[in-house]
């Protein structure tokens, strides 16, 4: 039985699926289990993932239909399947770096007994090859994704977890009619309990595509607004810096403001600084829908 299950939520993108796959066959180690969880697809997904598991390809294909939820809900699904004790997303439009499974395997192996959520790498840049944001200090063997980040650190990273770890915490939250929590959610509650330990090497290619929700903040902040709020909830409860506490507290005035959600003082950690914050979340709430007007 694998130790490792490469996870990929999957929405529409069967036209670059296909080069995820193939990062999964060139992995010169193929202890691993590949599961695709497609999020309500209306392309060839379905038909494509059929073609590779009647293929020798030396590892596992699992894969999982949901109807449409969005990222986060394709993760819950991930996480209730996943039978292996590490497990790394891969998204759908991203390739496995070469090399990368052994060099988990491998680095799990020597800090496995040592208490750790898991494992955090470098995504690079999957056109240029360039790191994205910055390296880890060279004296640093563990971190956390908030310590990092409070440091100095920049940008996407890859973070594999303990399976029995990422499942003690709550599952991300529905909202009806909305389809957007931040993934960090769950990486920011077991930063308060564990650190991962630091594997200063690439192990996922990125690339950013124009219909993704990194691409699309203000519409998904405007489509998303009880996610939102929810999120920038929890950034206040573990915030990562006083500076940042503010700018969270502001966001979540403005998607309470977007959602028109109510008693969003009360319901706020910090009620004070949130009442505070309400003439200038109004002003950034109107900034987004002319933002997005702009974006149409």
């Amino acid at each position: 039985m694998p130790i490792l299950t490469v996870f990929t939520p999957a929405y529409n993108r069967a036209h670059t699926l296909t080069r995820t796959y193939a990062s999964m066959k060139r992995q010169d180690c193929k202890d691993f289990i590949w599961l695709i969880v497609d999020d309500g697809s209306s392309d060839n997904t379905a038909e494509l993932v059929k073609e590779w598991q009647r293929q020798d390809n030396g590892f596992e294909i699992r894969y999982i239909y949901k109807r449409n939820g969005g990222m986060h809900t394709a993760h819950n699904v991930a996480y209730e399947n996943i039978d292996t004790e590490l497990n790394v997303c891969i998204d759908s439009d991203d390739e496995l770096a070469d090399g990368a499974v052994k060099k988990i395997l491998q680095k799990w192996e020597k800090v496995k007994e040592q208490g750790y959520a898991g494992i955090i790498g470098l995504d690079a840049d999957l056109n240029s090859g360039k790191i994205i944001g910055t390296d880890f200090p060279t004296d640093i063997i563990e971190t956390t994704l908030t310590e990092f980040y409070a440091k100095g650190g920049l940008g996407d990273k890859k973070q594999v977890y303990r399976t029995d770890i990422i499942n003690k915490y709550p599952p991300y939250p529905v909202f009806e009619g909305e389809k957007y929590v931040a993934l960090a959610y769950k990486y920011r509650l077991i930063d308060q309990e564990y650190k991962l330990a630091v594997l200063n090497e690439v192990l996922c290619n990125v690339e950013y595509q124009q219909d993704g929700s990194s691409m699309n903040m203000y519409r998904q902040y405007l489509r998303n607004p009880k996610g939102f709020a929810f999120w920038r909830k929890v950034c206040m409860r573990y915030p990562e810096s006083k500076k940042r506490l503010i700018k969270d507290c502001i966001h979540y005035c403005s998607s309470c403001k977007i959602g028109h959600i109510k008693h969003c003082i009360k319901e706020s950690p910090k009620p004070l600084l949130t009442l505070m914050c309400m003439p200038l979340g109004w002003m950034l709430s109107a900034l987004i829908r002319q933002k997005t007007k702009n974006v149409r």
